[in-house]
């Protein structure tokens, strides 16, 4: 018993001591709550308590060349808008809009009969009603007729004549009228957003409180110093209407942003919104209706490429021209587009960028945009890739530094003869790509898929060859992406048949394709010894300052994505290769000044066209390429030009634009005049 009682007393002693230790917690935290950090809460309560509203816009970074001149900016825009209160009724909208049309000017060009219709039935509502018959009202009652039935018979009988008595002051208060009612109830209706002046905003903002529902903004546009020059790539932004377009919403809303919010589209404008976009000003609503702001917008960020727009308008100039006038000579029925690449091949800038596209429209000819192509539309590039076909040969012993072969047409059963573009004799490895030999490359191919060529019997090769090719193609470039900054490339085109011709077609460029951003990487890992360089058009990130381009954010640095596996010796014998492309009775002759010591590599394919749109080619074109570098010995400058479907022969002697060829001359020598 007596041991029973020291038990309970001592767990009563431990839950007392609990007690008090709960209670000296509580005190303490008390404490420091209400003196050590009662300001600290009390800022905190009140943060949490107070109203907040953010702005709807704030301007974006701006986009500046390599050089520093400006390509993209922002032009403020003033904006008149409505948005509906609750419990507005008709009649207090339609004296809204009288109200307002006398403050300000309003373009009603695009005011119709029906809207003129609508606001008659509004503003005279006794008048309407008399329109309906006492049978229509009963058939209202009885359900047969709906309300919406009733007020389509109001507007089908309004007359000519008494939309005739409406004054200009009425035409413009009915067209205010019909933008205060476009859309969804909650939306925001703009009013008037081009040509806004100074007095309208004013007096506006001076009567928001009479004009119920009627508010003013400073909105932006994105605004183009140097026009349409290089526009499509810069990208597009959304505007504070159309929100985020539908098929980004998913996108941008797990990052946070409002539907409403205007945010890049495309291109470079999508791919860096993150640096772009400016930060909202918050602002905190004071129980007298005044705001204190909070947080003070800012700018976004600003951009530096790597492009220079001055060679960039050269080259577009050089563009337009030469599709025009190539279009006047015989034999270019299909021929409509060409593209142009100028890069560091060191460090993978873009210099400049173009595509340009011409059309036949009301019997004139007209030039359109179509840089994008450049990272999205593959083409057949012909005998560019023969470089890295040598690779493959050298590094599966089917090729050796030296090696002599005859150059005389491939027969194999059943096909048609494949031969290079005319007979060239005893060629090596070096005069097999400066005359650029087909046969000499067939027999590489024969050898890496580890065939036995008879001349008019079946060839039979391993198949992995093609996998063999592909992969070693792929360290240069070709087949994959390259890892431009833009949103969307292409990896081109793999062809899958894996019959013994195609090999021998896929060696010099006939099968799989490739777009002209590949070539790009492709000809600049040649130039630089093998390294396999990330192209790239964002130069530096920039704080928005006062001071301009002052407050570096991010560089962006030469990203190196792999090292071709193979000997330096090999890289060295393309690079040789291609320098006699470009010497005496080389195919590149013509092609650079030869004053500027360049190597490159000429390409002629057949393609293939669906000229009537029914999924079935049926025209077969040449396609002309040219890559090169400069100086051979050391790279400063790649260039890159395709042009597609430069030929079909029409029975008109054969004749051969040389437009790539006229092309590749004029923007190397603009390039070399601007960086003497």
């Amino acid at each position: 018993m007596k041991n029973i009682k020291e038990v309970i007393e001592k767990r009563y002693h431990i839950l007392i001591i609990i007690i008090i230790c709960f209670i000296s917690l509580l005190v303490i935290n008390l404490f420091i709550i209400q003196i050590v950090k009662h300001k600290y809460y009390v800022n905190k309560v009140n943060l949490l308590s107070q109203n907040t509203v953010t702005s709807s816009s704030t301007p974006r970074g701006r986009i500046y060349d390599r050089n520093g001149i400006l390509l993209v900016d922002n032009e403020a825009v003033k904006v008149i808008y409505y948005q509906k209160e609750n419990n507005v009724t008709i009649k207090e909208e339609l004296a809204l809009a009288y109200k307002l049309g006398l403050m300000i000017n309003i373009d009603y060009t695009y005011l119709t009969n029906d809207i003129l219709k609508d606001f008659w039935v509004k503003l005279y509502k006794d008048e309407a009603d008399k329109k309906i018959s006492d049978s229509e009202y009963k058939a209202l009652e009885e359900r047969k007729l709906t309300t919406e039935d009733i007020f389509n018979l109001k507007l089908s009988r309004v007359t000519d004549d008494e939309l005739s008595e409406f004054k200009e002051e009425d035409k413009e208060a009915s067209y205010i009228y019909h933008l205060m009612n476009i859309g969804y109830y909650d939306d925001e209706k703009i009013i008037k957003k081009v040509n806004v002046t100074d007095q309208e905003y004013a007096l506006v903002a001076e009567n928001v409180f009479s004009l119920k529902g009627f508010h003013v903004r400073l909105d932006w546009n994105r605004v183009y110093p140097n026009g349409d020059v290089f526009k499509t790539i810069l990208g597009t932004v959304s505007t504070k209407e159309t929100g985020i377009p539908y098929e980004l919403k998913d996108h941008y809303l797990k990052q946070g942003y409002n539907l409403n919010d205007r945010v890049g589209t495309s291109y470079l404008e999508y791919q860096y919104e993150p640096f772009l976009k400016g930060t909202k000003e918050v602002l905190q609503v004071l129980k007298d209706g005044s705001t204190k702001v909070l947080t003070e917008g800012l700018r976004g960020n600003d951009l530096v490429l790597t492009i220079d727009i001055k060679l960039q308008k050269e080259i577009e100039t050089i563009l337009a021209n030469e599709l025009l006038k190539t279009k006047s000579q015989p034999n270019t029925k299909y021929y409509n587009r060409s593209f142009v690449i100028i890069s560091n091949p060191i460090t993978g800038e873009i210099l400049a960028m173009a595509g340009k596209q011409i059309l036949l429209e009301d019997n004139q000819y007209k030039i359109y945009d179509y840089t994008p192509g450049i990272a999205t539309t593959p083409v057949v590039v012909g005998s560019v890739v023969k470089g890295a076909s040598h690779v493959v040969g050298y590094n599966n012993n089917a090729l050796s530094i030296d090696e002599r072969r005859v150059d005389s047409c491939f027969k194999i059963a059943a096909t048609p003869l494949k031969c290079s573009w005319t007979n060239l004799g005893v060629l090596n490895d070096i005069t097999a790509l400066k005359y650029s030999s087909n046969v000499f490359q067939f027999q590489t191919a024969v050898n890496v898929g580890k065939g036995h060529y008879q001349y008019n019997y079946p060839l039979d090769i391993d198949t992995k060859a093609f996998d063999t090719y592909r992969n070693t193609f792929a360290q240069f470039g070709l087949g994959v992406k390259t890892g431009i900054d833009l949103p969307v490339e292409s990896t081109g085109y793999k062809g899958t048949s894996k019959l013994a011709g195609h090999l021998l077609d896929f060696a010099i460029g006939q099968y799989d394709n490739y777009t002209p951003i590949q070539l790009s990487q492709y000809i600049n890992t040649v130039a630089s010894g093998g390294y396999r360089i990330k192209p790239y058009l964002l130069k530096a990130i920039y704080n928005p300052t006062k001071d301009g381009l002052t407050s570096l954010v991010k560089e962006t640095t030469p990203s190196v994505l792999n090292k071709v596996q193979t000997e330096d010796k090999y890289i060295k014998r393309i690079q040789l290769g291609f320098r006699e492309v470009m010497t005496t009775s080389g195919t590149g002759v013509g092609y650079i000044n030869s004053l500027y010591n360049a190597a490159g590599k000429t390409g002629t394919s057949e393609s293939f066209i669906d000229t009537d749109n029914d999924g079935m080619v049926d025209k077969e074109t040449v396609t002309n390429t040219f890559i090169g570098y400069a100086p051979y010995d050391d790279p400063k400058v790649s260039f890159v030009v395709v042009s597609p479907d430069v030929f079909y022969n029409e029975g008109q002697g054969g004749y051969r634009t040389d437009v790539n060829k006229r092309i590749s001359n004029q923007i190397s020598q603009k390039y070399f005049e601007l960086y003497k």
